[in-house]
């Protein structure tokens, strides 16, 4: 819980009420938490989750999430069961409940055994408000029979949308929730999620078995931030923030981009000016502490940070967040701008975007979702018996890389078993549908939020439409740079020349005459080979749509299997009436130079493809793409051997596959750069905060034992 979401005041410790009572909540709220006054839905919430209720809230980061299980468990009187994927978080909430007195403990892989057995005991003799557990903690024989002998009074799934595929960040370990919940009930159950679309929301319902949950899906308009979205070539994308973030009134900022080194080099750019700092995975966790820290307690005015990192940031005075390169999804992007203006006072979000950034997420897409054809090779390699993982993939001819993420996909949805010695064998019919529509979901994310970049209508009302928030008035927010062009920082905007007005009397006329067309037929029937091409038309009608004389829509229709899109046109009110007054409102965008577009690529079969690329570095595969890469150095053979022995004991320990520990290529790595300590870990590929803090000192022993044989 974030006490900075509600007005809080001191408090006595509360410890449990003697008795629980549902309809105490506003007594509880000041006398156990501190608070005056919930939050705006907080009470709604509270109320059903206290009374019994099954309950999936969806509600934007920073909106006192927390407290919407935290104040309901203490009413129930007895102990929240909290099952939380991220340790960070999990050791930080128990921290700051521990902090107000309540009796909060954690069992996760990063605690000791005998530290988890004294939390069971504690929680079988009643004397825990909240016990918090990493969903993995659910696979271990007789943990959740442990937890059936006293049931919770509640049960809490924090980051919800884990358990989907559908969802941004899914993780398997959550689909053990579905099946171990009802040993666990009649205790309900609330599933929080500050990123779910309605197909997200119908798959968490599922996949934990919520009959009859309450739907609660709130606050995902802020009124405070001024979104704009700007089309910019990569290299003029740095000079631009800078000469934005020069206005002192935009900072403190946050400023997303798509690699360590971008985040490093710019941070180094922006120094010269104010205080600034990078923030990324690659840094060790004491220096990423001392950045936030200095950031929060106002010591930098800017963080780069990458995008694929999440930055754990909660400054309530944050002015500005600008993306340097396009957000994966529209969730994702949501989250990080919902870290702008948290004190409500007025804050930007901008995005600075081109083709180049769309190429670079296709490259990544087909890497982390290969085309099925190589799923399908796989299978076909497989029979009941069990053979070696290196095996098939040497009689595929596949590259290691290539191998490993496809049966990782081809295990998670139920194609091949493999144990822990990594054996595989065939799995189950059927794993190919579901394959198809997660891959095919995932790219509609690309284009989801492409379209977005691109869009003519209010940024923020297409926002709160695309999470389905139930309570919102509908209305635009008059704020981003399609509602208020004349407000925008990054953009620019100008009048309709004399040619481009002449197109929009024409446009208008046709209208009028013809009803709603789409944009292509539009613009050939309006411009007829004129002076203005396609994209410049469509920037027209964006203008024209600003000032009320069109409304456009995004539609779209199914061809070869494919959905194709296209926009709209209808007449609006103040197109039928042209007046000058209505053609001085019209605000066209100026664009910046075009990025070059890349040419398509001529199809080929994915299976000898990625056999060509065999022998390849890394480098020479991510040519065209925007990415760190090393050259890797020679691999001591025998701490790779002594890794790959620590990684199958921790695989049978936890009765996984052994790349769920991790991949081959990253025990590569470590045998090659044969790192010291967490800074070298973190350069890993495929390492980050949360394996370094659950296997990192096992990893570095490995290493050392194996540095003084060699001496």
């Amino acid at each position: 819980m974030n006490r900075t979401c509600n007005e809080a005041q001191p408090r006595n410790k509360p410890g449990n009420p003697a008795e629980p009572n549902p309809d105490r909540l506003e007594d509880l709220l000041r006398e156990a938490f501190g608070f005056r006054a919930f939050r705006p839905f907080q009470h709604q919430v509270c109320q059903s989750v206290a009374q019994g209720a099954d309950v999936l809230l969806v509600m934007p980061t920073g909106a006192g999430k927390s407290l919407c299980y935290q104040l309901p468990g203490i009413a129930r009187g007895g102990t929240t069961l909290v099952v939380s994927p991220l340790i960070s978080l999990m050791e930080d909430q128990v921290a700051k409940l521990q902090e107000q007195g309540f009796r909060a403990e954690r069992i996760h892989s990063g605690r000791g055994r005998e530290a988890s057995r004294r939390v069971c005991s504690e929680y079988l003799y009643r004397q825990l408000d909240y016990l918090f557990i990493a969903p993995e903690r659910l696979g271990v024989p007789g943990f959740p029979e442990m937890l059936a002998r006293e049931k919770p009074v509640l049960v809490a799934v924090d980051e919800a949308h884990c358990i989907s595929h559908w969802g941004h960040d899914f993780r398997p370990d959550y689909r053990l929730l579905g099946d171990r919940l009802p040993i666990l009930r009649p205790a309900p159950v609330i599933a929080m999620t500050a990123t779910a679309t309605p197909l997200v929301q119908d798959d968490i319902i599922g996949q934990l078995g919520l009959e009859t949950p309450e739907r609660l899906i709130y606050g995902f308009r802020r009124t405070n931030i001024a979104i704009e979205s700007v089309e910019m070539p990569p290299g003029r994308r740095p000079e631009a923030v800078r000469t934005l973030l020069q206005d002192a009134a935009l900072r403190p900022a946050i400023i997303y981009v798509s690699s360590r080194k971008k985040a490093e080099s710019l941070a180094l750019e922006l120094s010269d000016d104010f205080p600034a700092a990078a923030y990324h995975a690659g840094l060790a966790s004491e220096t990423r502490d001392d950045v936030q820290a200095a950031f929060q307690a106002g010591r930098f005015d800017a963080i780069v940070a990458t995008i694929a990192f999440g930055m754990g940031i909660d400054k309530s005075d944050i002015r500005t967040v600008i993306h340097t390169a396009l957000p994966g999804s529209l969730e994702a992007y949501y989250q990080e701008i919902g870290r702008a203006g948290r004190d409500g006072a007025l804050s930007r979000a901008i995005l600075l975007h081109s083709y180049a950034d769309r190429r670079l997420h296709l490259y990544f897409h087909e890497k982390d979702y290969p085309d099925i054809t190589i799923l399908e090779a796989i299978s076909g390699a497989l029979t009941g018996a069990k053979s070696p993982k290196n095996t098939v993939r040497e009689r595929l001819a596949l590259d290691e890389e290539t191998f490993d993420t496809a049966l990782e996909k081809l295990w998670i949805h139920g194609g091949a078993v493999v144990d822990p010695e990594e054996n595989v064998s065939l799995g189950r019919d059927g794993w190919a549908a579901p394959y198809r529509e997660q891959r095919a979901f995932k790219l509609a994310q690309l284009d989801k939020i492409a379209r977005y970049a691109e869009s003519p209508g209010c940024r923020m009302l297409q926002l709160v439409r695309h999470f389905g928030d139930r309570a919102d008035s509908g209305e635009p927010c008059g704020l981003c740079d399609f509602c208020a062009p004349e407000g925008s920082m990054a953009g620019r905007f100008r009048a309709p020349t004399g040619d481009e007005t002449t197109i929009i009397r024409s446009t208008l006329g046709l209208l009028e005459e013809l009803g709603s067309l789409a944009a292509g037929r539009l613009y050939r029937e309006a411009c007829d080979a004129g002076p203005l091409d396609r994209r410049d038309f469509e920037r027209l009608l964006e203008g024209m749509a600003r000032a009320g004389l069109i409304e456009l829509s995004e539609q779209s229709f199914e061809k070869g299997g494919e959905t194709i899109h296209f926009r709209r046109v209808t007449i609006g009110p103040g197109g039928r009436r042209l007046d000058p007054a209505a053609l001085g409102r019209i605000a066209i965008r100026d664009p910046a130079p075009k990025s070059r577009q890349s040419k398509k690529k001529s199809k080929s079969d994915p299976v000898a493809s990625t056999r060509r690329t065999r022998g390849k570095s890394r480098k020479e595969r991510a040519e065209g793409a925007e990415i760190d890469q090393e050259t890797p150095r020679e691999i001591d053979r025998e701490t790779y051997d002594a890794l790959r022995e620590w990684r199958l004991d921790e695989s049978r320990k936890k009765r996984v596959p052994a790349f769920c520990i991790f991949h081959d290529r990253a025990l590569a790595q470590l045998a090659s750069d044969l790192p010291t300590d967490e800074v070298g870990l973190l350069a890993v590929s495929g390492i980050g905060p949360a394996k370094v803090r659950d296997y990192g000192e096992s990893i570095l022993e490995v290493i050392r034992k194996c540095g003084k044989k060699r001496s």
